[in-house]
């Protein structure tokens, strides 16, 4: 696999208020994230994730080290076109994102704004609003949608850009269950059918399930990385970082601190209520 966004020494410290000290973020931050890949990034408020997350669409610029993505420095002014190009950036309220008063006028906006022919285009917002399930909506007013089609829409703005990776900002932290099912079955199936790398800020627990990888930072500092059983199998390390582990890992853990020995790799709560369900019939 190539690589797709790299952070290197990375530091940031947002600016103070005039002559006032500013406010370290993380420093000396290393982190690389293959192409094709399903990341998660967890950690409580002011952890950084948010800020990390947007140095890798260039929103941000380092105060130190660097940040790359496919191998383009952030840093690197001429750059900025094209590295937005290669990652697009999906934020937490889509009406943030929403531009125009027509699904595919405004799915076409980006495309519009890079300079991209009116037939490739016609065919970019087509195809975008197909992967997200909302086709049959282009005509549509965006204000009338529920907030999970809003940010399916948004996701097509961004896709209708053809990026390779795709930064979500806590994208379903607006939304009811149904919007967040929505929303996480759409990133889930580009990954998955068109290789798009996903980097997945959140703090739901079952949404981080579901990805490949996770990174969880601690005050700025990688504190976890690896898969989500390998991570949230160590219940007390979880716990010890401000965070919870999904709701059937807790239980089996609640159930071992009661005597009994069950495995906390269980994500699916199937598969979890299958495994109660032997031990209790034995």
């Amino acid at each position: 696999m190539s690589q797709a966004v790299k952070a290197e020494n990375l530091a940031y410290t947002y600016p103070g208020l005039e002559e006032g000290q500013g406010v370290k973020v993380f420093e000396n931050l290393d982190l690389e994230i293959e192409q094709g890949s399903f990341v998660a990034i967890l950690g409580t408020n002011g952890s950084g994730k948010s800020t990390l997350a947007k140095h890798f669409n260039a929103i941000l610029l380092p105060t130190g080290g660097h940040a790359y993505v496919y191998g383009m420095d952030t840093s690197d002014e001429e750059l900025l076109i094209k590295i937005r190009r290669h990652v697009g950036m999906v934020f937490q309220n889509p009406d943030n994102q929403i531009v125009a008063n027509v699904v595919e006028e405004d799915v076409a906006f980006a495309p519009e704004n890079l300079g991209v022919s009116s037939p490739m285009i016609r065919h970019r917002v087509d195809q975008a609003l197909k992967q997200v399930g909302m086709y049959e909506y282009r005509t549509h007013a965006p204000h009338l949608l529920s907030g999970g089609q809003k940010q399916r829409i948004a996701i097509a703005g961004v896709i209708a850009m053809e990026p390779q990776c795709i930064v979500l900002d806590e994208p379903t932290a607006m939304l009811d269950p149904r919007g967040r099912r929505e929303v996480m079955d759409t990133v889930a199936k580009l990954n998955r059918e068109k290789g798009i790398t996903v980097i997945l800020i959140t703090h739901h627990m079952d949404e981080a399930a579901k990805a490949d990888r996770m990174v969880i930072l601690h005050k700025g500092q990688i504190r976890a990385d690896g898969t989500p059983k390998e991570i949230f199998s160590d219940v007390e390390k979880i716990h010890s970082l401000g965070l919870a582990a999904p709701e059937t890992v807790e239980l089996c853990h609640a159930l071992n601190q009661e005597g009994f020995d069950l495995p906390l790799d269980l994500l699916d709560t199937e598969q979890c209520a299958q495994t109660l369900y032997e031990l209790l019939k034995a």
